[in-house]
This record gives structure tokens, sequence and C-alpha cells, in this order.
């Protein structure tokens, strides 16, 4: 697949790093989606069916995600990352360690502060550590790098956790500090959400595959952590 990487395939599964921009389903007013990009390649290799996406990614999201080769595989690894909780996902994000008010967030810790979904309210549960500290001199900016992983898996869950305790993501357009990222954008040339899917782990499928960060991740961090598993 162009400009795709495919990190890691076998009998069961293909799992590739997905870059930011690209949505991972089509729909209407999407031209390319990681969905069709997939039918595409596997057909043309011969494969009588495609993988099936068995999780998602925002679109803004980059990073690791698995689509499963036939049904039984789709349901079986569905459920590792369903309701079992067996599949691991490891994320990288670069937030403001200061917003307005003081950062809430500990060197480590779990935020479950609830989150509304289509109108309830649903637990949620996101684990964070913190990996490093810096400051950018050209827009007097402190930030943390965060290794993350979800407890339960609501829409847009780490974003808007992350901005929940005053540290939202470094180029989040949806929840984040809209001038902060303006200026980050003008003065530190960052014009991508600063979140990725660093990490898949299922012991189960004796799976263990980490996907590169992309390069404008450059200047907040040289490399992948993996301290949760």
């Amino acid at each position: 697949m162009k400009n795709i990487e495919i990190l890691y395939e076998d009998c069961n599964c293909v799992i590739v790093n997905k870059p930011a921009g690209l949505a991972v389903q089509g729909g209407e007013g999407i031209k390319s989606s990681l969905d069709r990009l997939l039918t595409e390649h596997f057909g043309k290799n011969g494969e009588s069916s495609p993988p099936l996406l068995v999780h998602r990614l925002d679109k803004d999201t980059s990073g690791a995600i698995l689509a499963a080769k036939g049904r039984k595989n789709a349901a079986d690894f569905s459920r590792l990352f369903g309701a079992d909780r067996k599949a691991v996902k490891i994320y990288i994000a670069v937030c403001a360690s200061k917003s307005g008010n003081q950062s809430q967030l500990e060197n480590e810790g779990i935020i479950k502060e609830e989150l509304l979904i289509r109108g309830e309210q649903k637990k949620s549960e996101t684990k964070y550590k913190v990996i490093k500290t810096g400051a950018l001199a050209a827009a007097g900016l402190d930030y943390a790098v965060l290794e993350l992983q979800l407890g339960t898996g609501r829409m847009h869950q780490i974003r808007r956790h992350l901005s929940m305790k005053n540290s939202p993501i470094l180029g989040d357009d949806k929840y984040g500090d809209f001038s902060l990222n303006k200026k980050l954008h003008k003065e530190a040339g960052l014009k991508r959400l600063l979140l990725h899917a660093s990490r898949i782990a299922i012991k189960e499928f004796n799976i263990d595959v980490t996907a590169p960060l992309p390069d404008y991740f450059a200047g907040y961090m040289q490399e992948n952590f993996t301290s949760f598993v």
C-alpha cells in the first residue's frame, strides 16, 4: 500500500502503521480510507476477501491498527480488543503541561472521569505515565510526553480525558487549546495532532508490534517507550 507501512502480517491478521489524516472507514465525503486501501491491496494479491478492521483510530491519530483475516479471526480479535480487554494498546501523546490552570496530572495515574457518550454518562478509564518533560523555546511552552493505556474504549477518550485534566494534546483542534495550537503552528510549525498508537500486544496470538513515531514527533522525543507491558 502506497505510503502505508505493514508492520506485521501472518495468517490471522495484518497490522499497519496508519498515517495521520487518513480515515479508517469510508463514508460520505471521504475520498480515501484505510478499509478501502486494504481491500484494494489484498485484492490485487489474490486474497478472496480483505482483512477486517476490528478496532478504530481517529482520523488525526497515527499508529498501529489491526485488521483480521477471515470472520472467525475477526470475532476473536474483536473480543480481545473489546469485552475481554486482553489486547493491550499503548499510545504516546505530547501535551501542554500547563494550560491556564496548573496541569492536574501526576507523574503517573489513572483518569476515571465519566464521559458523555450519545447522551449517557459512561465509565471511562485511561492509565498514564509521564515519560519525558521539556520546553519549546520557540513557543515558550512547557510540555510533557505521556505513555497511555486504555482501560475502556470510548470515542476520543484520551483526547477528552487529557483536556479535562488541563493537559490538552498539542495540535488537538477539537478538545485542545486553540490559541496555543495557533501559536505552535506559527512559531513551531506544528501541523498535526501529537497522538500516536505506539504498540499493540496480544499474548494470546504471540503478537507484540511497535509502530515508529512519525517525523513530526522528533522535536519532542526520539524513541518509543513501552513500560506498561
